[in-house]
């Protein structure tokens, strides 16, 4: 039994989105196919626990595909790549397997049709994020990052005639990245859209679900990597949402005592590399200290999948 009044509301969805389902299967299937060890060019999905598992199953992750011997099996991870390193995977004569989110390679196709046609691009997004310098590698001399609101200012001064576009990181903030390119058509009033929105759908659906569950909560725990930029997103927007407190944990250890002092609904969701297996322990966690009443808030029902690489699907009798 719950203690008088504490109680869990439950966001959903959460967890694994179907790119990260798919980029994780991508290296357990390839270990089944092809034996130990698999390598993995960076973390197939930024989250502590899956990649540690994944090592202790025999995969081998490494920043660069010269630390991988010539001939071997290496997987791309789920955020994406330059052409510069897969040309690198082909020099070495390694058998890849691209685990990249079918929702990124559209932002890839986007730039490299947008530079074609003559476009400079505003890539709004993170310095240094792997999806990042995957997207901007696709066309690097056209491809200007906006990392922030401080990112606009420092722009080259584009002239009416210059054809401009915006794309963005796909694991972002929907409000804070609509606020970049509001600045952004400020100071650009020709710039235009993407054909399509950017940001995946699973980061927004867990936007949006966290929003609904974060006023009526005292602490909102998200369950997530401290690389994962989808999973801080969730932290931020449940504060602006109106959680009076949230904090990001890879495991339910993690979680500090203190936070819990005076508090009666506890809110908890996960990022979209993370699997159902962390967050029932937080549920757990959180039993163990009264907060057995547990609501399931669910904002809208995911069905989407993505098939295998063709290698790795299943042979048609």
């Amino acid at each position: 039994m719950s203690e008088q009044g504490k109680n869990v509301l439950l966001a959903a969805p959460r967890g694994y989105c179907a790119g990260v389902d798919r980029a994780v299967e991508t290296v357990e299937k390839a270990l089944e196919k092809y034996g130990a060890p698999v390598y993995v060019r960076k973390q197939i999905v930024h989250n502590k626990y899956v990649v540690e598992t994944l090592e202790e199953r025999g995969v081998i992750f490494v920043e660069e595909t010269d630390e991988v011997p010539e001939g071997a099996h290496l997987v791309f991870s789920a955020h994406g790549i330059s052409p510069a390193v897969r040309e690198s995977a082909i020099q070495r004569n390694l058998l890849t397997l691209d685990a990249t989110c079918p929702l990124v390679t559209k932002v890839h196709n986007e730039a490299k049709r947008f530079a074609r046609d003559g476009y400079q691009i505003l890539l709004v997004g993170h310095e240094g994020h792997e999806e990042v310098e995957g997207t901007a590698g696709e066309a690097p001399e056209v491809t200007h990052l906006v990392d922030g609101l401080d990112g606009v200012a420092s722009l080259p001064d584009f002239g009416p005639d210059q054809k401009l576009v915006w794309l963005s990181q796909t694991t972002l903030s929907v409000d804070e990245t609509m606020e970049i390119v509001n600045k952004l058509f400020e100071r650009f009033p020709h710039l235009e859209n993407p054909p399509s929105d950017d940001i995946c759908y699973a980061t927004q659906n867990r936007q949006v679900a966290v929003k609904a569950i974060a006023p009526k909560c005292d602490l909102v725990i998200v369950v997530g990597s401290q690389n994962s930029s989808n999973s801080k997103r969730l932290v931020e927007v449940a504060l602006e949402a109106g959680a009076k407190a949230s904090y990001l944990v890879d495991f339910a250890r993690e979680i500090d005592e203190s936070w819990l002092e005076g508090v009666m609904t506890v809110g908890v969701t996960s990022g979209a590399s993370v699997p159902e297996i962390l967050v029932r322990e937080v549920l757990e966690y959180l039993d163990d200290r009264g907060y057995s009443d547990i609501e399931q808030a669910t904002t809208t029902t995911e069905t989407i999948t993505f098939s295998l690489p063709r290698d790795l699907r299943p042979s048609r009798v």
